[in-house]
């Protein structure tokens, strides 16, 4: 096998990299082609025109719509994945547990949820809520895009939880039974901890499907940032200005999200736990294939003295 090549990809010899690179400039032809093309239209209907744009610099198109919006975006993603995460560890915790009724009630509700679209549970959530009165009339949008949120990702919760402490290590489980630890004991002392900093980018992908599907509340009447973007279009008439603004306006809050979740998984892994979880974790420059121990700099302690350098 070729020094290159690798268990999923077998680097490509001289023709194959000139094919390859002839397929990547034809498809960036075509895609600047197309993009040329969709420019040439958009201009002219008029969709570049100052007037179109001009309203997101007033302060009255933020505070009126957009912010608004926003706020309800932001306030249904939190309550929801908040939610989610306690109603993913219990049942989480459900599926593992050695009471045979319990996991199996709590693996019918993962898999009844898992199975059920989001929009679905919000429509079915306004209407029981409506009908029954279980939520005031003013917060009824609120409290189905919560439940549908809360119920379908703390089921994909649940499961990475699950998986999560099945992959580790059998021999832990069976080490502190043997010291006398309780199953209560190992799990939230033991495997719990470890679980949790090795399933952290899967929570927060799922943590950002969350916030995205907040959006859709808008076919219930629930007023979030892309209901709020749409509304500020059919009164300035720039339908394409207000989706490009509330686009850039969920990237730029996904990416936060993304770099937040990036410096925690950082912080469990960097060998110990910190106080300030979100600070900041210094790391040794980059030389390859190196153990966790190597990589992450003993930085906290400031009497720390690396004995390695004494011998080199």
């Amino acid at each position: 096998m070729s020094t290159r090549a690798t268990v999923l990809y077998d680097a490509p010899g001289p023709r194959g990299i000139q094919i390859n690179r002839l397929l990547t400039v034809a498809t960036l032809v075509v895609t600047a082609a197309v993009l040329l093309w969709v420019g040439i239209r958009l201009n002219g209907n008029g969709q570049f025109e100052a007037e179109k744009w001009q309203p997101f610099l007033t302060g009255d198109m933020w505070t009126t719509y957009i912010l608004p919006g926003l706020w309800g975006t932001l306030k249904a993603a939190v309550v929801s994945i908040i939610l989610a995460i306690i109603v993913g560890t219990v049942l989480g915790l459900g599926r593992l547990s050695v009471v045979a009724p319990v996991r199996w009630l709590c693996t019918i509700i993962v898999e009844f949820f898992r199975a059920i679209p989001v929009l679905l549970l919000m429509i079915f959530a306004y209407q029981v809520f409506a009908i029954y009165g279980l939520v005031p009339t003013k917060h009824l949008a609120f409290g189905a895009v919560v439940f549908g949120l809360t119920m379908y990702n703390g089921s994909v919760i649940a499961e990475i939880l699950r998986s999560g402490i099945r992959a580790l290590p059998a021999g832990q489980e069976e080490a502190a039974i043997a010291l006398g630890l309780s199953r209560r004991q190992t799990m939230f002392k033991i495997l719990l901890p470890q679980a949790v900093a090795s399933m952290l980018p899967a929570l927060i992908s799922q943590m950002v499907i969350a916030l995205k599907d907040s959006a859709l509340g808008y076919l219930i009447g629930y007023v979030e940032v892309v209901r709020s973007g749409l509304q500020a279009a059919s009164w300035y008439k720039n339908y394409l200005a207000a989706m490009v603004v509330v686009a850039i306006i969920m990237i730029l809050v996904n990416y936060l999200l993304s770099r937040l979740a990036e410096r925690m998984e950082n912080q469990l892994r960097a060998g110990r736990a910190r106080r300030n979880i979100v600070a900041k974790v210094p790391q040794q420059k980059d030389v390859g294939v190196v153990t966790k121990d190597e990589t992450n700099v003993d930085w906290h302690n400031p009497d720390y003295h690396n004995l390695k350098h004494d011998y080199e």
